[in-house]
């Protein structure tokens, strides 16, 4: 198995680490070019979602990873990752890949705060602690879009055929869970693809 992280900008080396403790290959992809080599499932960090919106388009790799994401690929998107999946931004006019049917408020938590660290419970992985920067949360999820967790009766994290969507950084802590329930969910969609595409 071979994941592939979008390493243009953000957090992509913390999940590279994890990855590779769980003992996953890893590519990171960077130019267009890296979209032709073999991958099983891909990663979108946190980070700004408008600069990473910005280079995908300029290095021409947007167009290739929408088609992948709706053709199935298993994506975890963390932060960032979250807004660029949106169906809709509440507060933001562009809109990137539209794939997960969500709407997302980007800064959802006000710049002021910058970050917290909370502890919450995760759809079957119980317990899990969230760390937010400058986060979003989801304000509305449409039909068959599956809500995993909320903090303070607002979305964090949800579960859309193949894409797992989460609002806070599972990869600046020692927990490898969220990663583990998406190299499953790479397990699942290979078994069965009809249930992964869009």
């Amino acid at each position: 198995m071979k994941v592939a992280v979008l390493a243009l900008q953000g957090a992509f080396i913390e999940h590279e680490k994890i990855l590779n403790k769980m003992g996953i290959d890893v590519i990171e992809l960077r130019k267009k070019e890296d979209l032709n080599k073999h991958f099983d499932g891909l990663i979108l960090p946190g980070g700004e979602s408008t600069v990473q919106g910005k280079l995908l388009r300029e290095f021409d790799m947007f167009d290739t990873i929408q088609d992948k994401i709706k053709n199935g690929m298993p994506v975890l998107a963390t932060c960032a990752g979250c807004i660029l999946l949106a169906e809709k931004i509440s507060n933001d006019s562009n809109v990137y890949f539209k794939t997960l049917p969500v709407e997302v408020k980007r800064n959802a938590y006000g710049r002021q705060l910058g970050s917290f660290r909370q502890e919450e419970n995760i759809k079957d992985l119980g317990s899990f602690p969230m760390n937010f920067i400058r986060a979003p949360y989801i304000e509305k999820v449409w039909e068959d879009v599956e809500i995993l967790a909320k903090v303070d009766e607002k979305i964090v994290a949800v579960r859309y055929k193949n894409q797992i969507a989460v609002c806070f950084h599972p990869e600046l802590v020692n927990d490898f869970r969220i990663h583990q329930l998406f190299i499953n969910s790479i397990a699942q969609c290979n078994e069965n693809k009809e249930i992964c595409a869009n």
